[in-house]
């Protein structure tokens, strides 16, 4: 009499259960080629809406991308203008990035940046005659904890009192921009600013200068050594991984004993950091003083600089080298084709859309996604 055991299909080897290094490489390659393809498929998309709405106003799209050219990527001083704007970029998208590891949508870091740069300025004032090797740090420690302090409030509220982050930024960037002004125009305000009204200068003793061999301040510098500590952190030490885990599911993260509510306030507190430093080098690299000028829209930018890497801190690099360039091409774009320089929003706000809506295109590809691939592999065996 024959058992069960007699009549069972022999077990294949375990290598017979396995893809083949071939598929395998196949299904890596294809999962890491959708994170480029949606976004620069959604960029592709978004530049032919704002060319139906170039053609509405009777002006050419191919003009118009020739401009984009030659102003911020087609000669050594575009690509140097480029980079100049893609700076405080990058710090400015870090300041979505690092929270965003959570599952915190900060928006806020605007107001950072002003009251990055405020309090540099404000910091320069009784440290006059301090030798600069000493002075210029200490500046740029005030800037960082006064963004810290107010995007870490942010997620103060947000762990503490379950108050909404996203809301909750935009709101108090206004406030900062509003105390920023008064401090501009009021307390901190040099007489001798008359048109213009403008802190002290911090004088030249404090001013940050250019990279060797570029005319590009050492904040690029910083802002990609900045990105690439980032990447570290989020993807090669246990906070980041202890992140991951508490923006997939904050449940999970709290039964295994995670401190979901430290993690929330020092990853926005670390975002809030960086978005100041951008202040701090529009001061001392740029404008020489705090004034209006801080708040020129760079953290707004920012936010659709890190959607666009989808919030991968190296992906940062090139797409905010890329809408620094845009941006750089502004003034060019509004000489030559007479249109006035919100232009560029009007671009970039279609852009952010059209990246928001391909956020749900994600997994939906087959060619991009093993899981979805139909099992015929090895069908002969």
């Amino acid at each position: 009499m024959s058992t069960s055991a007699d009549t069972a299909a022999p077990a294949l080897p375990l290598s017979e259960h396995r893809p083949s290094a071939a598929l395998q490489l196949r299904a890596w390659l294809a999962r890491r080629a959708e994170v480029v393809a949606i976004p620069v498929g959604a960029v592709v998309v978004g530049f032919l809406l704002f060319s139906l709405f170039l053609l509405a106003l009777g002006k050419s799209p191919l003009a118009f991308l020739d401009l984009v050219w030659r102003g911020g990527f087609g000669s050594s001083f575009a690509l140097q203008n480029s980079l100049q704007r893609a700076a405080p970029l990058l710090f400015a998208a870090l300041c979505v990035a690092l929270p965003a590891r959570l599952g915190l949508v900060v928006i806020g870091g605007e107001g950072a940046i002003v009251l990055g740069g405020l309090a540099a300025a404000a910091a320069a004032i009784p440290l006059q005659g301090a030798p600069p090797f000493l002075a210029v740090p200490l500046m740029a420690l005030a800037a960082a904890l006064a963004g810290a302090a107010w995007i870490g409030g942010v997620g103060a509220l947000r762990a503490t009192r379950g108050v909404n982050e996203t809301i909750a930024s935009l709101l108090m960037s206004y406030i900062a921009i509003a105390l920023t002004n008064h401090m501009i125009e009021a307390v901190l305000r040099d007489p001798a600013s008359l048109n213009k009204p403008s802190t002290p200068p911090i004088g030249e003793a404090f001013a940050v200068g250019p990279l060797p061999g570029l005319d590009v301040h050492w904040g690029l510098g910083i802002g990609v050594l900045a990105c690439l500590l980032a990447y570290l952190l989020t993807e090669r030490t246990t906070l980041g991984f202890a992140a991951r885990i508490a923006g997939g599911n904050v449940r999970a993260a709290q039964i295994q004993g995670l401190p979901v509510g430290r993690l929330v306030v020092g990853f926005t507190a670390l975002g809030g950091a960086c978005a100041a430093l951008a202040g701090f080098f529009e001061v001392t690299a740029v404008h020489g003083n705090a004034n209006a000028s801080l708040n020129a829209g760079f953290g707004y930018t920012g936010i659709l600089v890190a959607f666009l890497a989808r919030q991968n801190p190296l992906a940062i690099l090139p797409v905010a080298f890329l809408l620094g360039g845009i941006e750089a091409s502004s003034g060019l774009i509004q000489r030559r084709m007479q249109l006035p320089d919100a232009t560029v929003l009007v671009l970039e706000g279609l852009l952010f859309l059209v990246v928001l809506t391909s956020e749900t295109l994600y997994g939906r590809f087959k060619p991009f996604n093993p899981h979805l691939w139909a099992e015929k592999r090895e069908a002969t065996a």
